[in-house]
């Protein structure tokens, strides 16, 4: 009995590595299609200087 249960054990460590390598693959994939270069928006500086001042919004909103 203690046979059958280490190859159930070493089935089920099998499986658990290829699921974790296929994850990290598919991650690794995901990263570089949509993270790859990071985004530096129009006038970057301006709009840092806005937040760090703290000046109001032209932008009402509305309820």
């Amino acid at each position: 009995m203690s046979l059958a249960f280490k190859d159930l054990n070493r089935r089920v460590v099998k499986e658990i590595t290829a699921i974790l390598i296929i994850k990290v693959i598919i991650l690794m994939i995901i990263k570089n299609i949509w993270f790859d270069a990071p985004t530096i928006p129009k006038n970057f500086d301006n709009q840092v200087a806005e937040h760090i001042a703290g000046s109001p919004s032209q932008i009402k909103e509305t309820r």
